[in-house]
């Protein structure tokens, strides 16, 4: 879509101000940078996590974040990116429940600092808590690859040892703009 020009692909923005104009509305960056004629604007600004499933469980969650309440100060994304939050496993997820994880990104409730490979790590302790293999649940195996391709809490122009995966996408007008 953006070879064939139907998506403007603008990185690095950061939205200082709206102005609406006669030609539509117009965004502009921290860094002066312009976007004009904006028709229809939808911002990504992260999820809720669907907890239903859960109602009839006992479950220990932090009610801000709505994430597992062992790890929430560990992923609180005012305090933490993705790059410096550390791996979690079967002791930090546990439940009230008998036997019940949460692990992957229902994990993190509203945090954004979720990667993939945290969750493969996650799973990997508790599989091997529930296997009975209790030093290897406690031991700690994640390794996060130096990309460099997302800022974070604070961080958002400092990309040094971050990890996170590829930019939201920002719907602009009759051409989206993907915003990274």
């Amino acid at each position: 879509m953006i070879d064939d020009g139907i998506v403007d692909l603008v990185t690095g923005f950061r939205v200082a101000e709206f102005r609406q104009e006669a030609e539509g509305l117009t965004v502009i960056a921290e860094d002066g940078r312009v976007v004009r004629g904006v028709g229809r604007m939808f911002a990504l600004t992260g999820f809720r996590p669907d907890l239903q499933m859960l109602r009839e469980l006992r479950t220990d969650l932090d009610p801000t974040l709505e994430a597992v309440a062992g790890i929430a100060s560990e992923i609180d994304p005012n305090i933490h990116s993705c790059g410096s939050v550390g791996a979690t496993g079967a002791r930090e997820l546990v439940q009230p429940e008998r036997g019940f994880f949460i692990v992957g990104a229902k994990s993190y409730g509203r945090a954004p600092t979720f990667l993939a490979l945290t969750g493969f790590e996650q799973v990997r302790s508790v599989a091997a808590h529930l296997a009975g293999d209790h030093e290897a649940a406690d031991r700690r195996e994640l390794r996060l690859p130096d990309t460099g391709v997302c800022g974070g809490a604070g961080d958002f122009d400092d990309n040094a040892g971050s990890c996170c995966a590829a930019p939201s996408t920002l719907q602009i007008g009759a051409r989206p703009v993907v915003v990274g």
